[in-house]
């Protein structure tokens, strides 16, 4: 196993559920910020008709594929580490309209991860995109030091 160019014990560019599960876990607050951040200009950007239109693709695709329910338990781990009683300190520590935005970067990005190769690679990229201001890991080729 290599180590990415982040420090993380994850082969270099591997994109999974599980590494996103546990950067979001160790996600500091000025993290869940550059999330928020993500979201505001990527939505700004590119709009919100194209993270809405990418994630009704991959919510059908995902549905015709009969991943519904794996898609389910993700929301429900996500939302069990941003947003419910048991939320991580991190992401009380932005609660309210950064955290918000913070998480739905993050549930467009595990959206893309789950439909994975169901959807086009652009509308893959479009899901992930906010969320990779904070980890840059999602998207490699578009994060490339200078």
């Amino acid at each position: 196993m290599s180590v990415d160019a982040e420090g993380y014990g994850f082969p270099e560019h591997q994109r999974t559920l599980a590494r996103l599960i546990d950067d979001i876990r160790i996600l500091s607050p000025s993290g869940v910020e550059r999330a928020a951040q993500g979201w505001d200009r990527h939505a700004r950007l590119h709009g919100l008709e194209s993270i809405h239109a990418a994630e009704k693709a991959a919510l059908h695709a995902i549905e015709k594929a009969d991943r519904g329910p794996a898609w389910d338990e993700v929301r429900r781990n996500l939302f069990g580490l941003t947003e419910s009683g048991g939320a991580l300190v991190s992401w009380k520590a932005e609660h309210g309209e950064i955290g918000h935005k913070a998480e739905d970067a993050a549930f467009m990005a595990a959206l893309g991860l789950v439909a994975g190769n169901l959807i086009g690679k652009e509308q893959a990229n479009t899901l992930v995109r906010p969320l990779s201001e904070a980890l840059p890991w999602l998207l490699p080729e578009e994060n490339q030091p200078a």
